[in-house]
């Protein structure tokens, strides 16, 4: 079972009901780490990077004579002065309009971030049509905690036979979310949303296309087209079939297990067939992973 990512209560009224948020979606990417070419694991590290003009070696002091190149290769020498930083000695820096960056401290940020939510609490109540898919951000599933099953159902129910979605706020960890709570496959699904500002007009970046004159004719041979490919929404039909050859090379590169002696190769005709096997498992839990996400995305 996946882990709540936040408990708390869900206000409708003056009816309270405790709930808990789990994750709508298993995101199945192939994931990588970052390897040398002898597989060993390749790390980050946080440093101050030399820049022109820190005359701290003589290699920066002779590029200074040399103002025509723009962009300075880092020498080893000028690489040997980029110092690591410890992640507490880290500051935030805002760049503005200007260029010049305003830096601030993790302090100085913590001091304004807003406290974890306890409650979301239903502002408001809108058709589901009305909201553009673009403001959809992330999906959730809430469930009702221990004994508040009956006041769950009933919230549940209430949406369903209105029609509606309720919208609310609240903060997630550390950051405030605009929410759409509304019914899914026989529960309470959570949606937060992109705030008004954060949608961009699409208009302002494909302009003239109202202008744009279609004939009857045109649009005609259109609708023919969108009623050909007409069908129902069927997630499970569309496949990643980039993961799953991915994952058909991952099983082609992986060494098959060897038998008894060391020294000792499998025959050929066997080391194929184990070959093909684990090829097969690993189609089969893509398929099977592919199945598990679709039947939680949202309806």
């Amino acid at each position: 079972m996946p882990r709540a990512v936040w408990s708390g209560t869900l206000a409708f009224g003056l009816v309270v009901i405790p709930v808990r948020l789990f994750p709508a979606t298993e995101p199945n990417d192939v994931r990588f780490h970052l390897m040398d070419e002898r597989g060993r694991r390749v790390r980050y590290r946080r440093f101050v990077e030399w820049e022109p003009g820190d005359a701290h070696t003589e290699t920066s002091t002779a590029r200074e004579e040399r103002p025509d190149e723009a962009e300075p290769t880092v020498t080893p020498e000028e690489r040997a002065h980029e110092t690591e930083v410890d992640y507490r000695e880290l500051m935030r820096g805002f760049e503005i309009d200007d260029g010049s960056v305003v830096l601030m401290t993790h302090a100085e940020i913590e001091a304004i971030r807003p406290e974890r939510s306890r409650s979301i609490e239903i502002e408001d109540f809108v058709d589901l049509d009305d909201i553009d898919p673009v403001y959809f951000e992330k999906s959730y599933v809430v469930a009702p905690q221990r004994g508040a099953e009956k006041p769950y159902a009933l919230l549940l129910r209430a949406i369903e036979r209105a029609g509606r979605v309720g919208i609310g706020r609240f903060v997630l960890r550390t950051k405030p979310h605009l929410v759409a709570i509304r019914p899914r496959d026989g529960v309470l699904g959570l949606e937060t949303l992109f705030f008004g500002d954060e949608v961009r007009d699409g208009r302002a970046l494909a302009p003239g296309v109202d202008g744009v004159e279609v004939s009857d004719r045109e649009l005609k041979l259109a609708d023919a087209l969108i009623e050909t490919l007409r069908t129902d929404w069927d997630p499970a039909a569309y496949a990643d079939t980039y993961r799953d050859e991915l994952l058909r090379r991952i099983a082609d590169k992986t060494p098959v297990a060897r038998r008894g002696h060391e020294d000792e190769a499998p025959p050929p005709g066997r080391r194929a067939e184990e070959l093909m096997e684990a090829l097969r498992a690993s189609v089969e839990a893509a398929k099977k992973a592919r199945k598990t996400s679709t039947r939680r995305r949202p309806a």
